[in-house]
């Protein structure tokens, strides 16, 4: 059997555990992907499906679950320390630059704001956005958020996602609507927890915009009651 794979191939969680020749190495190959994806900034490998897959194969005796979702979990969080480490290493070079048309160094210090605000919240709820959980452990390590803090969270995250969906495939593989939109549907989840704060800032930024206009009348009433005079 040759394993000349198309790119689509190789990024079908279903396809790459199924193949005979991966079928003996399926745990450590969940485990790599994952550790990849989380922890090396690469952030198109197919994260949630490829767990809800490993856990419907576990549900038909292998790999054993009770192995699974430990080592899953534990993958997760080591690849976001990885990740963090990065952000981290990075973060000097990067406020050593000069100001320039894309990039200020204003926009660390929001970023690191913003994390010290919002930041447990946003660890946990990324873990569960394709992309956006690759590279939000960098931007929290840029921002030098308070690793303690980043700690407590980042293994709820780990233990919510990795485990979660896991144990979600184990238990709901053969529901095949949860099967076909599992990420669709973790998207779903994360929009509607986020919305309060979509909400908030949408108000805020119709606020500014409104401020000059409804200030720009006054200063003319200002101007003409002072020339009257």
């Amino acid at each position: 059997m040759t394993h000349n794979l198309a790119l689509t191939q190789l990024l079908d969680p279903m396809y790459l555990l199924q193949d005979t020749w991966l079928k003996n190495a399926v745990l450590p190959a969940i485990l790599v992907i994952v550790f990849i994806e989380t922890g090396l900034l690469f952030p198109l490998l197919p994260g949630d499906s490829l767990l809800f897959t490993g856990g419907m194969l576990a549900a038909q005796g292998s790999p054993n679950i009770w192995v699974l979702v430990p080592l899953v979990t534990l993958t997760a969080f080591l690849g976001d320390q990885c990740a963090y480490w990065i952000g981290r290493r990075i973060g000097p070079a990067i406020f050593r630059k000069e100001d320039s048309r894309f990039f200020k160094k204003q926009y660390i210090t929001e970023t690191h704001e913003f994390f010290e605000k919002h930041g447990p919240k946003t660890i946990i709820l990324a873990r569960f956005v394709p992309i956006v959980r690759t590279f939000m452990p960098v931007l929290a390590g840029v921002s030098k958020m308070s690793y303690r803090k980043y700690v407590a969270f980042d293994i709820v995250g780990a233990v919510l996602w990795g485990g979660g969906i896991t144990i979600l495939g184990y238990f709901l593989g053969n529901v095949s609507f949860i099967r076909d939109h599992i990420e669709a549907i973790f998207l779903l989840i994360v929009f509607v927890s986020i919305l309060p704060a979509i909400i908030t800032v949408g108000k805020k930024l119709l606020d500014r915009r409104k401020a000059p206009t409804e200030a720009a009348p006054a200063a003319e009433l200002a101007a003409s009651t002072n020339e009257t005079h």
